[in-house]
């Protein structure tokens, strides 16, 4: 094991080795597990785990028939406690405007349609993975190898479909000026945006400084703009007159049949 020794000169001129990084241990081990905190409510079944990342907690309620033959929600958590689940890059910047007294950047249909693309994106990603192919893939029937290729085609048409609908123009471009004078900045396309924040559970601050950009208020004001509208686009247009159903999991996730 290696000692890290720092030599320290006092006031009477006495030079001593000590071992700083040994003295300020404890408390950056307690910085490190404060990281994975659990709260009280979840109870002491669910472990500390920094590694875990960003969580938020959750309880998970049902509607039950009553003895009356009515209905009423109650929790389905074991002994009726919360649980945690992973925050994803809309959780955080929720909780980011929350800590400042605001709300919410992005609309509840907004944050559907993003959660939506990312886990059909990562269903279709997994089609191929071993005795994982027929959970990760919607079917109707319990089927044959055409059912499952056709899911798959599905899968990857409906991804195509939302991407058309992102399109190929830029959320923030770089003007015209040369190379030393705008730096490393580099232009961020609305498919970039969408796939950071989506996809890769990046924040609009993780795409400014992936692009060279420099967090300023503005341009995060701009490119919180520019997802939202980009996530209107992948909604695709409003159908009036008509009806439409959509089933909601546990994340708020969509799936429309």
């Amino acid at each position: 094991m290696k000692h890290w020794q720092t030599i320290v000169v006092d006031r009477a001129g006495v030079a001593r080795a000590k071992d700083l990084r040994a003295l300020h241990e404890p408390e950056r081990i307690a910085d490190v597990r404060s990281i994975g905190f659990v709260p009280d409510d979840v109870g002491d079944e669910v472990v500390e785990a920094p590694a875990r990342g960003p969580v938020r907690m959750f309880e998970g309620r049902a509607m039950v028939r009553t003895e009356t033959g009515g209905f009423a929600s109650v929790k389905t958590g074991y002994a009726g406690r919360k649980t945690l689940q992973r925050a994803d890059s809309f959780d955080v910047m929720a909780a980011k405007a929350a800590r400042h007294g605001r709300p919410s950047p992005f609309t509840p249909s907004q944050i559907a349609m993003g959660r939506f693309y990312r886990d059909l994106v990562e269903k279709h990603a997994s089609a191929g993975v071993k005795c994982s192919s027929l959970e990760s893939l919607s079917q109707r029937s319990a089927g044959s190898g055409s059912d499952y290729m056709d899911a798959v085609l599905r899968d990857r048409e409906r991804i195509g479909g939302l991407r058309m609908r992102i399109g190929s123009g830029s959320a923030m471009v770089v003007r015209r000026n040369r190379p030393s004078a705008r730096g490393s900045r580099v232009t961020i396309t609305d498919r970039r945006l969408v796939d950071i924040v989506c996809l890769e559970d990046g924040t609009i601050t993780d795409v400014l400084r992936a692009h060279g950009w420099a967090i300023k208020g503005e341009l995060v004001k701009s490119l919180v703009q520019a997802l939202a509208k980009a996530l209107d686009r992948m909604m695709g247009p409003v159908q009036r007159g008509g009806t439409s159903v959509a089933q909601f999991g546990t994340r708020g996730v969509p799936r429309w049949d």
